[in-house]
């Protein structure tokens, strides 16, 4: 048992519970000769074997490559495992769920190795890891902004006034940041117009990644048998989380209007609230009394092997997300040789090649409110699915276009080496300025 250093700021909340945490950690024994003096623990709520989402995934993907290259320590949340040290979200108990985050936050930075050169933090669920740990050791803070609490206002029927903790923590945290990562161009714009504050100079964009041999044509079709897809029509896929920014619902409205040889299969988990849930049940429902049949929901999640093999085989990739700052799910099906159809919001045409790889569909966040808006825009992405169904010749051929693209712009290896890069910068911005090394 580790117990919280009883220092004044949180001297209260920290006396008041322990803190368990199983550490297994692993360091690279392979080293480049620029960066082998470099030290850096990674902080996130996700790491494998539990991965639910695109930052998870990142992590993932990422540790490895930076393995090679510097010495790295990782920090996450939940159980024990191998290759990290977890920290329970447990305490205080039968708290709110970021109250509970933020005392996981809390052991993360007792956990911290002695000789680090940075902490880097992944969403708001480990910024203020990052940000008092980088206090706390008197090093550099980097985060990679993988959404932004101010552009997901939906979360609070998730968190209730704790999403109001997690704003202030992700704004804090940039705020005392040596370098924020954006996974897109788009992000970054987005970073600076919800915090103007922050110094243009520390925003910097790596892209997030894919990794083309996980990810490729598969030829087996077990899985899709196994789950009653009729493998001799074409089907529309889905895969990601029932949440608002995930823009389900629309998809499942837009699928109204399909051809009628055509299948719907969701691989979509347990949606994140009670007002979702009813949202998604109704709509879900209409659409299988309107169809006959035809319209699979998978809800336990599946390995990522059965993934690739769901996403091999569609005919198109629909991402009908209304938020989203790149979109690794979309590489995904790239990657497996799928076509895409997407909303053209946030980091998404930066990786989807309208025309090329799949077709976009125009979408106005500011007017999600507007009914008549929200209705033209399932009608559209409807139209879009519709059109290359019928066409899968052209299909086919933007699915090859679509892994080309994967391979050639979304490497890890050369992402883990832009990240290397974007460490050294924030040594250099957090020695120039003496600021960051006070509690904001």
């Amino acid at each position: 048992m580790n117990l919280w250093p009883a220092t004044a700021p949180v001297k209260r909340f920290a006396k008041s519970f322990q803190f368990p945490h199983a550490a297994v950690t692993q360091r690279s024994e392979v080293w480049n000769h620029h960066s082998m003096s470099l030290s850096v623990s990674v902080l996130t709520r996700e790491y494998p074997p539990t991965i639910y989402g695109g930052a998870g995934v990142h992590v993932q993907q990422l540790v490895p490559q930076l393995r090679k290259l510097i010495d790295v320590d990782v920090q996450c949340m939940g159980e024990p495992r191998e290759g990290a040290t977890a920290h329970a979200e447990k305490y205080p108990e039968g708290a709110n769920a970021a109250l509970r985050v933020f005392g996981a936050d809390l052991s993360m930075v007792d956990a911290l190795p002695e000789g680090l050169d940075l902490v880097h933090s992944h969403t708001w669920y480990a910024n203020l890891a990052g940000h008092l740990g980088g206090i706390f050791r008197e090093i550099p803070h980097v985060v990679s902004a993988h959404s932004l609490e101010p552009d997901r206002p939906w979360k609070k029927e998730q968190l209730g006034g704790g999403y109001n903790l997690s704003s202030w923590a992700e704004r804090t945290a940039y705020n005392g940041a040596s370098a924020v990562i954006a996974v897109s161009n788009g992000m970054r714009k987005s970073i600076l117009a919800a915090y103007p504050e922050l110094d243009p100079e520390k925003v910097h964009v790596v892209l997030n990644g894919i990794d083309p041999e996980e990810f490729n044509p598969d030829p087996n079709t077990d899985v899709i048998e196994s789950l009653g897809v009729d493998l001799s029509r074409p089907y529309v896929a889905f895969v990601g989380r029932i949440t608002r920014q995930k823009g389900l619902v629309h998809l499942v409205r837009a699928a109204e209007q399909l051809d009628p040889d055509t299948q719907l299969l969701l691989l979509a988990g347990a949606p994140d609230t009670p007002e979702i849930a009813a949202e998604f049940n109704a709509a879900f429902a209409h659409l299988k009394e309107a169809r006959g049949g035809g319209v699979t929901w998978v809800q336990e999640m599946l390995p990522r092997p059965s993934v690739r093999q769901v996403l091999a085989h569609a005919t198109v990739f629909a991402c009908p997300s209304i938020y989203e700052p790149l979109g690794i799910v979309n590489l995904e099906a790239m990657a497996s040789e799928t076509a895409v159809v997407a909303s053209a919001v946030g980091g998404i045409p930066e990786v989807v090649n309208d025309g090329e790889t799949g077709l976009l569909v125009a979408y106005d966040p500011a007017r999600a409110d507007d009914p008549e808006y929200v209705k033209n825009f399932e009608t559209e992405f409807a139209a879009k699915l519709n059109e290359l169904v019928r066409d899968p010749a052209r299909a086919e051929e933007m699915g090859k276009a679509g892994r080309r693209r994967a391979i050639d712009v979304f490497s890890w290896e050369k992402i883990a080496q832009e990240t290397v890069e974007v460490y050294r910068k924030a040594i250099d911005y957090y020695a120039a300025h003496p600021e960051l090394k006070a509690v904001h």
